[in-house]
């Protein structure tokens, strides 16, 4: 008879199965913000989508970092 694993382990792997979702969806969102205000707002000084998908990988990365550092604590 084979052990099912423990309840808490597979919420773990829920949960960084779901990271790489997550980090694709902020950054999704912030490059489609910038370019709305690219069309929406022409300026020939900034970029604001490239702007935006810098700060949306930044904060993808963040939430990345606490996400794991919680996991580990559970442990």
């Amino acid at each position: 008879m084979q052990k099912e694993p423990n309840k808490n382990q597979r919420n773990k792997w829920i949960a960084l199965i779901n990271i790489p979702v997550q980090m694709g969806v902020i950054i999704f969102l912030f490059g489609y913000l910038g370019n709305w205000l690219d069309k929406n707002h022409p300026s020939s000084k900034i970029n604001y989508s490239a702007i935006l998908v810098m700060v949306g990988v930044g904060l993808a990365l963040y939430n990345v970092i606490r996400q794991v550092n919680e996991i580990n604590k559970t442990k």
